[in-house]
């Protein structure tokens, strides 16, 4: 029973995390929380070491759990890690990739093509998937777990980042940035793919500093 509460809460502090309802850097207090949820202290701080270790929540010293701040370092070392992990993979994906690799890019890009990005919350949930499942989809080419699984962790860990600059940041051409990358993967032309997916994910973070608060 606490563990089927605490992924509740979990899911819950997860989806208001990434929707908003808390501002960055905002305490999370397990024992209001716990109130809020009619759950104990316990099944709380369960959620909230989950959310600790998917990068949406931090721990801190003697002053307990807050969503993490804007001016973070994290995001410069997260899109770091990206920039050098992904367009690796992309790599391996054009060279390895088969044609049914090729319709799984294909189905992807067109459901986020047909996705609106937001509504009158911030970034629709709808399209967060669906954005997951074509960058998901463009990697999954390369047949190397180990390195699939790096990529669900850095993306996990970056996800307030697509959601931050949505609300206060410049116009961005979703839509332009997906499509060169699709028909650069199925072109098979990886040194385009390499620097457009390389671009792609510096620009979240560009956006994020250009609208810091």
């Amino acid at each position: 029973m606490k563990q089927m509460l605490s992924g509740q809460v979990y899911a819950d502090l997860r989806e208001a995390i990434l929707r908003g309802d808390f501002a960055p850097g905002a305490a999370l207090k397990p024992q209001e929380l716990a109130g809020r949820h009619g759950v104990s202290l316990a099944v709380v701080r369960e959620a909230l070491v989950r959310l600790v270790g998917d990068g949406l929540a931090d721990r801190l010293t003697n002053r307990g759990f807050a969503v993490p701040s804007r001016s973070d370092q994290r995001w410069q070392d997260l899109a770091e890690a990206r920039r050098t992990v992904e367009p690796a993979m992309l790599r391996m994906a054009i060279a390895r990739g088969d044609l049914d690799w090729e319709a799984r890019v294909r189905a992807a890009h067109h459901r986020l093509s047909r996705t609106p990005v937001l509504d009158d919350r911030g970034v629709r949930p709808e399209w967060s998937r669906a954005h997951h499942d074509f960058h998901r989809a463009l990697l999954d080419g390369c047949g190397n777990q180990v390195l699939l699984e790096t990529f669900e962790r850095l993306w996990l860990a970056s996800e307030l980042t697509r959601h931050w600059p949505a609300e206060r940041g410049p116009e961005r051409d979703h839509l332009g940035e997906h499509r060169d990358l699709e028909q650069a993967a199925l072109a098979r032309d990886a040194d385009t793919a390499a620097a457009l997916l390389d671009r792609h994910v510096s620009l979240t973070v560009e956006i994020l500093r250009a609208t810091r608060a």
